[in-house]
């Protein structure tokens, strides 16, 4: 199947990767881009262990992450694939929840007690309240807010051949790459074949939501929130 890919970078090429060994042919298209926030400086905190909601974070962890401070700490994962980045980053000590924000929170807590403090590094948007639910647990964490994501305003060159030629389907990763691929398919004047003509393959029910809400005509979900899952849709 010709499949297109919107995540953005370096997710995206990893994706494609994996397409590509499961015989699809992939089209990189990223709709959403990665805009740097802020960055983790060791010297600003004494922390238990770093958690991640997602592999762009660590773009946060940048140009720190061969510094001991941060290399050694435990890393708490929410999936597999965040987990797999932070390893090709360098870190050695990396736990995958294989899951949700809600798995991630009961991993971290059957970890560690207490008043453990963690350094929480995620996105302008995150779904669900991980930090409110460890504080509830009456951990400290702190909440850094490294990046955003900024969707394209048309569809890029390569998303809008597709959809003018030969697409079987598209991946979705998040609700927010949905919308804001529903939102460039719109600018481009491409709505209509954007929601009928592929199908959408979505990580999760809450992925999928916009897309529903705009009438797109074949969606399927995931049976589980993350990338295998996703891949194995496809198949």
């Amino acid at each position: 199947m010709r499949i297109l890919v919107t995540r953005p970078q370096p997710g995206a090429a990893q994706t494609a990767r994996a397409l590509r060994e499961r015989g699809h042919e992939p089209i990189v298209a990223p709709i959403l881009q990665i805009e740097i926030l802020a960055e983790i400086d060791p010297d600003t905190g004494s922390w238990d262990a770093i958690l991640l909601t997602s592999a762009n974070a660590l773009c946060g962890i940048g140009k720190f992450a061969s510094r001991r401070e941060l290399r050694d700490l435990p890393i708490f994962a929410v999936g597999d694939a965040t987990a797999k980045t932070a390893r090709d980053n360098g870190f050695t000590n990396v736990t995958s929840a294989d899951g949700n924000v809600d798995d991630l929170a009961d991993l971290v807590g059957s970890r560690l007690k207490p008043p453990a403090r963690f350094l929480y590094v995620a996105g302008e948007e995150r779904a669900g309240d991980l930090a409110g639910a460890l504080r509830a647990q009456n951990f400290e964490v702190d909440l850094v807010v490294a990046y955003r994501l900024v969707g394209a305003k048309l569809l890029p060159e390569p998303a809008a051949a597709a959809l003018g030629g030969n697409i079987d389907g598209v991946l979705h990763f998040s609700r927010q790459s949905a919308a804001a691929f529903i939102n460039a398919a719109r600018n481009s004047r491409l709505l209509e074949v954007a929601l009928n003509k592929p199908v959408h393959f979505c990580m999760s029910e809450q992925v999928a939501a916009p897309l529903r809400a705009a009438g797109a005509a074949n969606i399927r979900v995931a049976a589980g929130p993350d990338e295998q899952g996703l891949l194995e849709l496809c198949d």
